[in-house]
């Protein structure tokens, strides 16, 4: 009963002091302004590119050729809610607010696949290839050297020009080019955690490697991978912007900001504004995964310092 009840009370004091480290985390997560900043940011990105359809003041698809690079009009004429190219229109007379609306859903789709697949893959391979070293890690290594050898647009634009101009395939594209940062960072993570105690004791106890490798220490190596991935959100979307002013992304009727940015660019000097608000759009969402992500590297590194 002694030992039942001294083992009931470790297990209580063990959960409690888990969960003050819990809320010790959260309120120095809440208390950084860039973490707070760039979720709020996102959060309305997300809210808008849900929301998106139900929103735009117009047809976001509609040509009116007699509308031809309208001047932006403004949110209210004569005193009025305008509902009319409040931002303008562009070379065939499309309103370029709904345009700006609707491309948040593209840039926000391609960034969070192709950041998904980079960390799904990054994480296999640089886990296999730290935790079970040798040839294996050579073999691994040896080729993420050579992707990182290649800047990662000319990767992009390489794997998209061998297989056909589509939104799918730029965001295969943008991964792969993503591949080989993340392997890499799980790998030196790997790395250092598989000598630690707590492993040593999962090995001597007869713990499969498996279990080992993604229970014990991938537990703990997740930290670094959520603060690249989020950085790589803004890459991806700053990536996928490229390709499509390319002709290699997106393909209409599609709308992407880096397509609006194309089209526009002919009109540069006589109608800014159809390639100043996707431009704007672009940065907003990139400064945002920015703050974010600088904002947890500041968390966590505060976490490990004080633990």
């Amino acid at each position: 009963m002694t030992d039942t009840t001294a083992d009931s009370t470790n297990t209580a004091a063990h959960r409690d002091n888990t969960r003050e480290q819990r809320r010790k985390f959260m309120r120095r997560l809440w208390r950084n302004p860039s973490v707070v900043i760039g979720t709020i940011i996102v959060l309305l990105l997300v809210v808008l590119a849900v929301i998106g359809p139900y929103i735009t003041p117009m047809d976001p698809l509609k040509q009116n050729l007699f509308a031809r690079y309208s001047a932006p009009q403004g949110l209210f004429v004569d005193g009025s809610l305008n509902r009319n190219y409040i931002l303008g229109a562009d070379e065939l007379g499309r309103d370029v607010l709904s345009r700006v609306i609707m491309g948040t859903r593209v840039s926000l789709q391609v960034g969070l696949v192709a950041t998904g697949i980079s960390l799904f893959l990054g994480v296999l391979l640089g886990a296999t290839a730290g935790y079970v070293g040798g040839r294996v890690d050579n073999v691994i290594m040896r080729f993420m050297d050579i992707l990182l050898a290649i800047p990662g647009i000319l990767l992009a634009i390489a794997v998209v020009a061998a297989l056909g101009p589509s939104i799918v395939n730029a965001m295969i594209a943008i991964a792969i080019a993503r591949v080989p940062q993340m392997a890499r960072l799980i790998r030196s993570e790997v790395l250092a955690l598989r000598e630690e105690e707590f492993v040593e004791s999962a090995r001597a106890l007869g713990v499969a490697h498996s279990t080992i490798l993604f229970k014990h220490i991938l537990r703990n190596a997740w930290a670094p991978a959520l603060v690249l991935a989020t950085l790589g959100m803004g890459t991806a979307i700053v990536t996928e912007a490229s390709l499509s002013f390319l002709g290699l992304g997106t393909q209409p009727p599609q709308i992407s900001w880096g397509r609006m940015l194309s089209v526009g660019r002919d009109a540069i000097r006589t109608a800014p504004h159809v390639t100043l608000y996707p431009g704007v759009a672009i940065a907003v969402v990139v400064l945002a995964f920015n703050l974010l992500g600088d904002g947890l590297r500041d968390v966590f590194d505060s976490r490990i310092k004080n633990d």
